[in-house]
């Protein structure tokens, strides 16, 4: 099986659709070198900088026989055409009465911690979410990037892949010839007993580094990855809950994003037992407002997969270890030395000041010493400031 990056995955995944099928071109503002090699000009368009233009002649396009993928670069270029997006793209098949398909495919790349400034660093696919008429993948592998992404172009749906900016040069095995994965399916990347941990493209290979550490203290963790959006496969998430009785949500995007709403869903459900989800089924984060005039935010080391892991007590069983998510804060340096000062232990990530950043503290995840508190989950919530 060979071995290529999570950005050649989807490079081999369009050039093997638009060798499949005549009808499929590519929009994009830059032109890809490699499809306008071999597929010339008039199947590669490299377009003006006009995200709302672009936009609509590829809904216009896939109404009228064809199967355009729209590539918009980072998501938040698209912004500038949330009108055809918003009132074309996610309704135009039922303001035509289902008498017409508008098979088209959007990507863009999301996520932050590549240093590409604030406006290229954010993560907004709940806002797309809470639109219906739209299908979204959120890939984490090179194989999951190109089965998914084919899958997209095939689908008779508007579509939005949704690609992680810290993955494109991760390097994975991808299945050759004609491999797709269907929308709409999960993919439980590890097996537990314990947690669940329902992941999300970057977050993935995090959880996954916290998993491994996690089995060398006896904690077995199990880490679902949704891979789509929407259509989501909570039935797979839910059978998780019920075997574990403890979900922790670790989503880039933050509390009030799409992480969020997953864990509200959960909260006090009959998937997490009441002797073991007893007031504590969720994992606490901030939600504050990402930037304010004035804020100031501390560059601190970057976190290392070694460092994930809770203290032990007398009796050598985990007494720490808490993961809580505090993203896109308002810290000031007191309310940083604040943070540092309560027990470890406790790491930050920040990359650059006086740029949105994710800070991360792990405090109290398993609560097990003493009878008292066994099974007792997550712990209350709490918010710093």
């Amino acid at each position: 099986m060979p071995e290529m990056t999570y950005a050649q995955a989807a490079l081999a995944a369009v050039a093997e659709e638009m060798r499949r099928d005549p009808t499929i071109f590519y929009l994009t503002t830059d032109a890809i070198p490699a499809l306008a090699e071999e597929f010339g000009p008039m199947r590669t368009r490299p377009t003006p900088i006009a995200e709302s233009a672009m936009t609509g002649m590829a809904i216009g396009a896939a109404g009228s026989g064809m199967r355009p993928i729209c590539d918009w670069r980072q998501v938040t270029f698209c912004f500038v055409a949330m009108d055809q997006i918003v009132n074309q793209a996610a309704k135009i098949h039922y303001m035509f009465g289902g008498q017409a398909k508008f098979p088209v495919t959007f990507r863009a790349a999301v996520g932050g911690g590549t240093q590409l400034a604030a406006q290229h660093s954010q993560s907004p696919y709940s806002m797309f979410m809470n639109l219906a008429g739209l299908k979204m993948i959120l890939p984490s592998t090179p194989a999951d990037m190109k089965g998914l992404l084919k899958s997209a172009i095939r689908e008779n749906n508007p579509v939005i892949s949704f690609e992680a900016n810290r993955l494109l040069t991760m390097r994975g095995e991808v299945p050759e010839g004609d491999y797709t994965v269907p929308l709409g399916v999960a993919d439980v990347k590890r097996q537990g007993r314990d947690c669940t941990v329902v992941a999300f493209a970057w977050m993935v290979h995090e959880a996954l580094a916290a998993a491994e550490t996690l089995a060398r203290e006896n904690i077995s963790v199990e880490v679902v990855d949704p891979r789509t959006l929407v259509p989501m496969d909570r039935g797979a998430i839910r059978a998780s809950v019920r075997r574990t009785g403890r979900l922790v949500v670790a989503d880039e995007a933050g509390l009030r994003r799409f992480g969020g709403n997953l864990r509200a869903r959960h909260r006090g459900s009959a998937d997490l037992p009441r002797a073991e989800g007893a007031g504590a089924p969720r994992v606490c984060a901030g939600g504050a407002d990402p930037l304010h005039a004035g804020a100031r935010i501390p560059r601190l080391p970057e976190p290392r997969p070694h460092r994930q892991r809770g203290a032990r007590g007398g009796d050598g069983r985990v007494t720490q270890g808490r993961t809580v998510w505090l993203s896109s804060m308002r810290w000031t340096r007191a309310s940083t030395a604040k943070l540092m000062a309560r027990q470890p232990p406790c790491w930050m990530q920040s990359r650059q000041p006086n740029r949105p950043s994710q800070v991360r503290c792990r405090l109290n995840l398993f609560r097990r010493s003493g009878a008292g508190n066994a099974g007792s989950g997550m712990g209350r919530s709490c918010r710093y400031s």
